[in-house]
């Protein structure tokens, strides 16, 4: 979160006691917190969406909305904020896997991967996502797509991250 003299920036203001106003809005709004020290932390609905209930994805059936809860999508999504980063798909050979060209992959560093899993990598100097593939002391890099061939490295695969969840806006 921004600092006060930050704010003060940002916002054209003179004086922190402007500044100082506007967050006290904030937190009484429910939109930001302050912590022990007296700095402002998101609150606790921010990144909240309702979770409204099921929805049929076979025949129709009627449904009643009734607002279950909330759900956090950092909670849900993000297990390693330090880790956690975004990345948008470009190409086509993930599209068996349901990733396409303008998707955006939510993704955690890691060295480690098991096999099955969709991964960032870098192979022989290049980056790509493909699913990392072992078998005893060989892995290599298999696409989702028929168009194109595993790969197998011919110096280094190195794992920079694994998939954890595809967002795609229609």
């Amino acid at each position: 979160m921004p600092t006060y003299s930050e704010m003060m920036k940002l916002f054209g203001f003179r004086s922190k006691n402007a500044v100082f106003k506007v967050v006290e809005k904030l937190v009484n709004a429910g939109l930001v917190a302050k912590d022990h020290l007296g700095r402002m932390i998101p609150s606790s609905s921010f990144g909240e969406v309702p979770m409204l209930g099921l929805v049929t994805a076979g025949l129709p059936a009627t449904v009643e909305e009734e607002l279950a809860d909330t759900v956090s999508l950092d909670t849900m999504l993000v297990k390693n904020k330090a880790l956690t980063y975004m990345l948008e798909v470009d190409g086509d050979s993930m599209i068996d896997a349901h990733i396409e060209k303008g998707d955006m992959v939510l993704v955690e560093r890691t060295s480690q991967a098991k096999d099955g899993e969709i991964v960032i990598a870098e192979v022989d100097g290049e980056f790509t996502m493909k699913y990392f593939r072992k078998s005893g002391d060989k892995a290599w890099l298999e696409p989702a797509n028929k168009k194109y061939q595993p790969i197998y490295p011919e110096h280094s695969l190195n794992i920079n991250a694994v998939v954890k969840a595809v967002i795609r806006k229609y």
